[in-house]
């Protein structure tokens, strides 16, 4: 799929989230996603982040602004080299949490994107990718 514009930002501090936000924020604006599409994918963004610096111990993203055949997205690609989680499909249920948080990150972030897809080891780390599609 043609990427036509990306940009990595390091995930190491809580300042780090509010830039990853901004920044998903102008990508989305320069797709032309709606208004409540660059809400949906900006809350992801955030939420993710949050995970990656607060469980995974800090990372990165990838931003990547998709072109196929005239159909534009946005595509996030978060990356750790954390703990990794142990059961994934325990981590997406609402309500789970291995932390202080309510439980709703993956799973929220899972249903604000139109594609969501989590690589996991424990050890290893986590890959999360997102996309929304206008």
């Amino acid at each position: 799929m043609p990427t036509t514009k990306t940009e990595r930002l390091d995930i190491g501090r809580s300042d780090d989230v509010v830039r990853v936000r901004q920044l998903t924020r102008t990508f989305a604006v320069e797709v032309g996603l709606s208004l409540v599409d660059q809400t949906k994918i900006v809350t992801a963004a955030s939420e993710l982040a949050r995970n990656t610096l607060d469980y995974g111990g800090g990372g990165e993203v990838t931003l990547e602004v998709l072109d196929q055949g005239g159909r534009r997205g946005l595509r996030l690609t978060f990356e750790d080299k954390g703990p990794g989680i142990a059961d994934v499909e325990q981590a997406l249920k609402d309500g789970f949490t291995s932390g202080k948080g309510l439980g709703l990150g993956l799973g929220g972030a899972k249903r604000l994107c139109n594609e969501f897809s989590i690589y996991s080891k424990p050890g290893e780390g986590t890959k999360v990718i997102v996309a929304r599609w206008k």
